[in-house]
């Protein structure tokens, strides 16, 4: 199983696309100076009590204030607020906990008032992003992670990933960073850091110190609203808790990218280094590997089965519905139960793909297909589960009911991921009637006779649909030739399938856009 990181820069932001065995399994998109990004820290100052929720209001800068629940401020919280308010008065300023005496852990169950005063500072830290209405969901359970482990200040445990199992490498596990973690500080052992040795253990750990460190000398000079720790951006996340030896490839396509992405693997596995690739194709990389293609066909209504079945995704308020069909598949198979054990097959995974692609959450109902016998349903349960277990969320699968239905819970700490792949014609605005779409032909070559000969633009280039694009180059005198005898200058035309099919952009020779009159 190969896993392959492909990242696009634009003038927005960062596209990442991971792809497993070619085909599309995870899609981020991240604006640039993105904040309330999960796992920032920032300085918040408590604006209101709800004593009927047990939870404060937090301003951290949105728009929206910040929810804390009381169960979310973690035992030591009452540590981390004496803290704070000794970095920010200067009576402290290292962020080693060295000699400190922890203050009493809070009640697991208590008054969220006890614990909080209005317009108190207070340090948090995003759990889950701004989504629709809501604010940022936050923590005072102050976590930093690293590629191995994770580091909690204020705390004195070390626990390890449930799915290590092996008594003897827990045992080794717990033995060795009980002996190299520094005081006050917890440790959580990622799963990951199964058979490392001490040395790459301890790296990782020197680390997440370093960076508590840093965001401990922000916070002296911090004002209220201000980050004081950004968490890493999405594509060296996602090479943090996924990177191992099935990575066989990571392809950036701007040079600055390309050297941070490989100077940070460079810091957590320095072997892998050489699979960073800079691409300089002449066509966009996402266009070149066949990912917009991907895209367009994997985030509709309808989503195709390999087997000839097909899933309806749609999405409610409250939920998430996925309607499993047969299509062509039902004449195919001997009997009805061997039909459905088939295509149910094939949804389950292709739904557990949706899942992280879409990254969605809440509650999700499938109804899949019926089936008459018990062990059929036992077995597509596990087929779901077994799909859905290198998902870095956390969910639940519940068994089919006797309807048919399948529920899932899956965690979401993001907003929902969706990319329109049904194009309105940009002449007609939906109405169903456009002016002859031939006409587009003479729209870009007005605009590109005004450019090149009114702004005297050179290095022109021009992003336009395949199907134009091939109008525009095919035959031995094709119109690109044409452009170049009457201008004597080379025209680049470059394919985009994002773009719909009367639209086109022109480019100078920088990379800017070009405004034009229309097709932008």
């Amino acid at each position: 199983m190969s896993n392959e990181l492909v990242i696009s820069s634009t003038q927005k932001g960062d596209r990442i696309a991971l792809l497993q065995n070619k085909r599309l399994l995870e899609y981020h998109e991240e604006e640039l100076d993105s904040s309330f990004t999960v796992g920032d820290l920032y300085l918040g100052t408590v604006k209101k009590l709800s004593s009927g929720l047990n939870a404060a209001f937090v301003d951290v800068g949105h728009e929206k204030d910040g929810f804390l629940h009381y169960q979310d401020l973690g035992p030591n919280v009452n540590s981390l607020n004496k803290f704070v308010k000794d970095i920010i008065a200067k009576r402290v300023t290292t962020g080693r906990l060295n000699g400190m005496k922890l203050e009493p852990e809070i009640e697991k169950i208590g008054k969220i008032d006890k614990v909080l005063t209005k317009n108190a500072p207070i340090l948090v830290q995003v759990v889950k992003e701004p989504i629709s209405t809501k604010g940022p969901r936050l923590s005072c359970d102050i976590s930093i992670a690293g590629r191995y482990l994770v580091l909690v200040p204020f705390s004195d445990g070390v626990n390890l990933s449930k799915k290590i199992t092996d008594r003897a490498e827990r045992s080794r596990l717990i033995r060795l960073m009980s002996s190299i973690k520094p005081q006050n500080f917890g440790i959580i052992v990622r799963t990951v850091a199964q058979g490392k040795d001490v040395e790459e253990l301890d790296r990782d750990l020197q680390n997440s110190l370093d960076k508590w460190e840093q965001a401990v000398k922000v916070l002296a000079e911090a004002k209220p609203r201000d980050r004081v720790l950004g968490e890493m951006n999405r594509a060296s996340s996602i090479l943090r808790d996924m990177l191992n030896e099935s990575f066989d490839s990571i392809t950036v396509d701007t040079r600055e990218s390309y050297d941070e992405i490989r100077n940070y693997i460079h810091t957590i596995a320095p072997e892998k280094e050489k699979i960073v690739k800079l691409y300089n194709g002449k066509t966009k990389v996402f266009e070149a590997l066949g990912l917009e293609k991907q895209l367009k066909s994997l985030f509709g209504r309808s989503v195709s089965l390999p087997g000839g079945g097909y899933l309806i995704i749609e999405h409610t308020e409250a939920l998430h519905v996925i309607d499993v069909n047969s299509g062509n598949k039902s004449n195919s198979e001997e009997d009805q139960e061997a039909t459905a054990i088939s295509v149910n097959r094939e949804a389950a995974k292709e739904i557990a793909r949706q899942l992280r692609l879409r990254d969605m959450g809440g509650i999700i109902v499938v109804d899949f297909i019926d089936m008459k016998k018990q062990e059929n349903k036992k077995l597509l349960q596990d087929i779901m589960r077994d799909e859905m277990k290198s998902d870095r969320s956390k969910f639940t699968i519940l068994p089919l009911t006797k309807f048919g239905l399948m529920q899932i819970t899956r965690q979401r700490v993001r907003p929902e991921m969706n990319i329109v792949t049904r194009e309105v014609c940009p002449t007609c605005g939906g109405t169903g009637t456009i002016q002859a779409s031939v006409l587009v032909t003479d729209v870009i070559e007005n605009n590109l006779d005004y450019i090149l000969t009114r702004q005297n633009e050179r290095g022109v280039s021009i992003a336009v649909h395949p199907f134009l694009h091939a109008y525009f180059t095919k035959g031995f005198y094709s119109r690109q030739i044409q452009w170049y005898v009457k201008y004597k200058t080379w025209i680049k035309l470059v394919k985009d399938s994002s773009l719909g099919i009367v639209n086109f952009k022109f480019y100078n020779k920088s990379g800017d856009e070009i405004e034009v009159g229309s097709g932008a």
